[in-house]
């Protein structure tokens, strides 16, 4: 028997449109993998919690998972991401899930608890929030070996689990599926370089002649800061990494502190995975263009200080859907997009499917190698193996109807040698 609790379950009509939708970009994960998954059953009898973001995608990732036949729980890694129409469709499709969109902190972690609570196997966390309440609440399901690995998929979580593994406090397994290339150079730099598209979507604003401040240079910001600059944006990247702004710099942004770029920027996008990258002080606000965008695309709502930020305002006004007017004390006038949280999910829809797939089929295939390799792991942070991320690689080509060269026995020998030499 499914259990649940979703927004409205009778959207489940326009759910389903929308999976159809992402499976027919989604060739790897939703065809390929999930049609071998459906023959050989590679997770029969083993039960998966996902803490991601429920959208049409990560609703494909878990028909896939169901295919192999695994029992799936869901719940939202973020209170304002979740899509209700697809959970709504996924219930009726026996997966079980806990998420609808704009749940408290409470219910958020009732929603974690409620798929805690079926002693799952597998955990897949997107910014480590399930994976660590099992730590902190859940010690029997740590100490017994029901749960045989788990894996990351966010820069953000992976920070918090190898904070933990220092101190020696992580107890499972822990795959850091960000750290594959196969994710990391397509959905981190070119999904999120899309979200900038989300800033439009909230404001309707017109990027070319703008200055636009990305906060950060990783493979996330660096594909904003791209995407910011095809659109005609003059570009201003802030860093505290000395070799990231040399990056930077060489590509042709300008790279100065925030405080000098704040009274400028008509648009600050943030994805850096710590917390106030704009200070949280009246002298910071105050700074602030007339007229600012403030929009974050990185995990947690607390790279741009939305608290401080709130309680600094003398007026607070809802514009459009996800969009506030905050009116400063002196009369200024700045724009914050979805309370600081993840503005291209909560003002759109999130990355393309087309990327996600290679994400996706990451996750289902590392399942299936943790599945069938358990008895080997042990507590710590472990390698995503490199054959698994390349065959993700060459299933997407594949499906792209690209071939690509293969190294011949004397290549190979040659770049794997050191006896010929020059």
């Amino acid at each position: 028997m499914v259990n649940y609790k979703v927004a409205d379950i009778s959207l489940a009509e326009k759910g389903r449109e929308a999976l159809y939708i992402a499976e027919n970009k989604m060739p790897v994960t939703a065809k390929v993998i999930r049609d071998r998954f459906a023959k050989e059953k590679p997770l029969q009898g083993i039960t998966i919690a996902g803490c991601l973001h429920v959208t049409k995608e990560t609703g494909n990732l878990a028909r896939t998972l169901k295919a192999g036949g695994a029992e799936v729980y869901l719940c939202g890694s973020n209170p304002l991401s979740t899509q209700d129409d697809v959970s709504a469709a996924l219930v009726e499709e026996d997966i079980n899930v806990f998420a609808w969109h704009g749940n408290t902190d409470d219910e958020f972690y009732w929603c974690i608890r409620q798929c805690l609570d079926a002693k799952p196997n597998i955990l897949i966390d997107d910014g480590a929030d399930m994976i660590v309440t099992a730590h902190q609440e859940y010690p029997d399901l740590l100490a017994n070996g029901t749960i045989f690995g788990c894996q990351e998929e966010t820069t953000t979580g992976i920070k918090r689990f190898i904070a933990m593994d220092k101190k020696g406090v992580l107890k499972v397994p822990l795959f850091p599926v960000n750290n594959a290339k196969c994710k990391n150079q397509f959905d981190n730099e070119l999904g999120t370089g899309q979200g900038v598209i989300s800033a439009i979507y909230g404001m309707h604003v017109l990027f070319a002649g703008k200055t636009v401040v990305i906060g950060g240079y990783g493979h996330c910001s660096s594909g904003m800061a791209l995407r910011a600059k095809g659109l005609g944006a003059d570009v201003i990247v802030t860093e505290v990494d000395p070799i990231k702004a040399l990056q930077a710099r060489f590509v042709g942004y300008q790279v100065m502190p925030i405080k000098e770029a704040l009274p400028i920027a008509d648009i600050i996008l943030t994805a850096t995975g710590c917390k106030h990258v704009i200070p949280p002080t009246e002298e910071a606000f105050n700074l602030l263009k007339e007229g600012a965008i403030l929009g974050n695309l990185g995990h947690f709502d607390i790279e741009i200080p939305t608290k401080q930020l709130y309680e600094y305002a003398k007026e607070i006004k809802p514009i459009r859907s996800n969009v506030e007017e905050l009116i400063f004390p002196d009369g200024k006038k700045i724009y914050l997009l979805a309370k600081g949280r993840l503005a291209n999910l909560v003002l759109s829809e999130g990355h393309p499917s087309e990327v996600m797939d290679m994400s996706f089929a990451l996750q289902s295939l590392m399942s299936e190698y943790i599945v069938k390799n358990r008895t080997q792991f042990k507590p710590g942070i472990m390698e995503i193996p490199v054959d698994i991320d390349d065959q993700v690689g060459y299933l997407k080509l594949k499906s792209m109807g690209i071939e690509i060269d293969e190294l011949t026995e004397e290549q190979y020998n040659y770049i794997h040698g050191y006896e010929e030499g020059t």
